[in-house]
């Protein structure tokens, strides 16, 4: 796998305490004071060096699961594959390919305002801080949205039904605001990513099987109350070509959204790493 995924997830203002709650009670559970690390968890490293034996990892495994399918959110992501996106792109583009970052935040906020529109909420987006110039960049990212629209050829994307300029200012409260690790949201956002971006390469992955049960079983309805706000939790944006080894958790995306740019491989969630400032063309 070689791609670069973006995302995380949406949840209700009114829903927040119930997320805290659930993750203090795993964590007390599991004897765990320092941040749920995807990347740790998945390979069994650092804090999590105790999963590399086969009884503890089974247990642990299971109840992250099942902490995480009971969880009122929704997941939501961009995942681009790489080498498919500099194909499509280097020879019209050449030296101006945009990063990756920057086509994969456009279309996963645009995505999340119109889930947060359908359901007659307002959006307002988190993420987990990177770095002083990665951050920068997604707040400018943001300002682009709302003063321009979706950057994006016009004549390209106007089956999308892309939202105005406009339509961003309305939806989209204020600037995004960084938050670490230490979050509780933001580790759900990071444990929520991997799964969904390794299912749109291998859809018999165990986590993105389980994900995809639970979510037909569970329906996709969701009671709103208009005027409250739908937070976004943006984990740290994933270049993975490594293969994990460990399975662990599932993510349970409620809405399906309706379009898909031919840049983007799969709308999922993926798992964060970093390299937010790598160019396409690398």
């Amino acid at each position: 796998m070689d791609y670069f995924a973006l995302g995380g997830i949406l949840i209700n203002e009114e829903h927040v305490d119930e997320l805290y709650r659930l993750h203090k009670s795993f964590c007390q559970q599991h004897g765990i004071d320092y941040p749920l690390h995807s990347w740790a968890i998945r390979g069994g490293r650092g804090d999590f060096g105790r999963l590399k034996k086969p009884e503890a990892a089974y247990e642990f495994l299971s109840d992250l699961e099942r902490m995480l399918l009971s969880l009122p959110v929704i997941g939501i992501a961009a995942v681009i594959d790489r080498p498919g996106y500099v194909a499509r792109y280097r020879d019209r583009y050449q030296d101006q390919l945009w990063f990756m970052c920057k086509t994969a935040y456009c279309i996963l906020i645009e995505r999340a305002a119109k889930y947060a529109c359908s359901q007659d909420r307002k959006l307002r987006v988190f993420f987990e801080r990177a770095g002083k110039a990665e951050d920068r960049d997604l707040v400018a990212y943001t300002r682009i949205l709302k003063t321009q629209g979706t950057p994006f050829d016009g004549a390209n994307s106007a089956s999308y039904d892309s939202l105005t300029a406009q339509e961003f200012r309305d939806i989209v409260r204020g600037e995004p605001r960084g938050r670490t690790k230490a979050t509780p949201m933001m580790q759900i956002a990071d444990l929520y990513l991997y799964p969904m971006a390794k299912g749109g390469y291998d859809p018999s992955y165990r986590p993105y099987r389980a994900l995809m049960k639970f979510n037909s079983s569970s329906g996709s309805s969701s009671s709103s109350d208009e005027g409250s706000i739908d937070s976004m939790i943006i984990a740290n944006p994933s270049r993975c070509v490594r293969t994990c080894s460990y399975s662990w958790g599932a993510v349970r995306p409620r809405c399906t959204l309706n379009q898909t740019p031919a840049s983007v491989s799969s709308i999922s969630l993926g798992t964060p790493s970093s390299c937010l400032r790598r160019r396409s063309s690398e």
